[in-house]
């Protein structure tokens, strides 16, 4: 790498501390010369305790953070929430800047709060997929997804209890969603 390279801000990925993303993100935007972005996914959860918001970075344990290597390398290295940045050997790979474009632009276009890091995602259900009820008073219960009306955020599940095979309605976040193997 050049001396002009290490004099050009350009984008690198920062290891975070673990859950700690978000602090670290704030303490780098305190330092001048440096562009972060953090991106978050805000999701809707059925717990036992009922349904909650969740927030969670888009990649657990990383920023993206724009600064001249040269200049600010020990100031990111040692902000609070930053275990270090992301390196091989001795090499710093810069992140692509059109990967970063395009990953704010898509974070942006699905943003629905003002916040232009963070997006929300709705579950995948489909018909078929084996749920168990979280909370109420069919709590524990097992069943088999047989309709779906996402906009009403409602389905029909297949329980059996009493002997007989019953279909009921219930809220899409009342249930325990199967986990689903990545593509």
């Amino acid at each position: 790498m050049t001396s002009s390279d290490l004099n050009t801000p350009k984008w690198y990925c920062v290891r975070t501390q673990t859950k700690r993303e978000h602090i670290a993100a704030e303490h780098m935007r305190e330092l001048e010369g440096i562009e972060v972005f953090c991106p978050r996914l805000r999701y809707r959860k059925a717990t036992r305790r009922g349904k909650i918001w969740w927030v969670e970075p888009l990649f657990p344990g990383y920023v993206l953070a724009k600064f001249n290597l040269a200049e600010m390398e020990r100031a990111v290295t040692f902000c609070q929430g930053v275990r270090g940045l992301v390196r091989f050997g001795s090499e710093f790979p810069p992140v692509p800047t059109y990967f970063v474009d395009a990953l704010r632009k898509e974070v942006r276009e699905r943003s629905d709060t003002d916040d232009q890091e963070s997006f929300s995602i709705s579950p995948v259900i489909q018909v078929g997929d084996e749920v168990e009820i979280a909370h109420g008073p069919l709590q524990g219960m097992q069943g088999t997804i047989i309709s779906v009306a996402p906009t009403a955020e409602r389905v029909k599940v297949l329980l059996e209890f009493l002997g007989q095979e019953h279909a009921v309605d219930v809220d899409l976040f009342s249930l325990l969603l199967p986990r689903r193997p990545l593509p």
